[in-house]
């Protein structure tokens, strides 16, 4: 019998900056994969989307600056980029995954050390809430690009000190789809937190179109992916 195995792509929102009123959260988004669980036709339905759409197939959606019309999106039409953000949603929403959220709110005496440590923490307990499930695979295979070396040590111990038969395994976002969706749930996960405090940006409210269809259209639906 072959091993049972879990990929595990992870992607994170903030920094070990210090504190700054406009990003008061670090969020860090584990999404799940059973590999015995065969996702390529969804991958080829959204590449075709991509392509119906005027995309290479093989486009890396980010979905902060897509929303905030920065980088390379800095040109793109507002339908444009809500028809990019929907292909990537509908994506994830029909693939059989699931999700967990590490979230912690910065302030004004928060150093790299505290962060560090509350950080750990958050992301031990979104593991040890769901221990069982974890543990019911053979090997974990862990993706995160290693964007910010801070969280990259935080990632090594704490999953080497939970779980055993851990593997990690440095990606490129345009290499992996599924590193794309753990991007986009970074990003709807926070948009939740600033939902929730009535603190959208302009941009932001004029993408979604107010905060009620956010929450109904797109963070509803997403969170039926998070594990309890």
């Amino acid at each position: 019998m072959s091993d049972k195995i879990l990929s595990a792509f992870i992607d994170e929102s903030g920094d070990f900056g210090a504190y700054s009123p406009h990003s008061p959260y670090y969020i860090v988004s584990i999404v799940t994969h059973n590999q015995d669980i065969n996702i390529n036709r969804n991958i080829k339905i959204f590449e075709e989307h991509l392509q119906a759409l005027g995309y290479d197939d093989d486009t890396t959606v980010h979905t902060g600056p897509l929303i905030r019309r920065e980088a390379v999106y800095a040109n793109d039409l507002m339908e444009e980029r809500k028809r990019l953000f929907n292909a990537l949603f509908n994506f994830a929403r029909k693939l059989d995954i699931h999700y967990t959220c590490a979230k912690t709110k910065k302030s004004k005496d928060t150093d790299i050390i505290k962060l560090t440590s509350n950080v750990s923490r958050e992301i031990g307990n979104t593991i040890r809430m769901n221990i069982d499930y974890w543990n019911s695979f053979d090997k974990i295979i862990i993706y995160y690009d290693n964007g910010q070396i801070e969280l990259t040590k935080i990632l090594t111990s704490v999953f080497n000190t939970l779980l055993t038969n851990v593997e990690f395994r440095r990606v490129s976002p345009h290499n992996y789809k599924l590193f794309q969706v753990a991007d986009m749930i970074c990003t709807i996960e926070l948009l939740a937190l600033k939902a929730d405090s009535n603190s959208f940006s302009k941009s932001e409210t004029e993408f979604f179109g107010n905060i009620r269809n956010f929450k109904k259209n797109y963070f509803k639906p997403i969170l039926k992916k998070c594990l309890k």
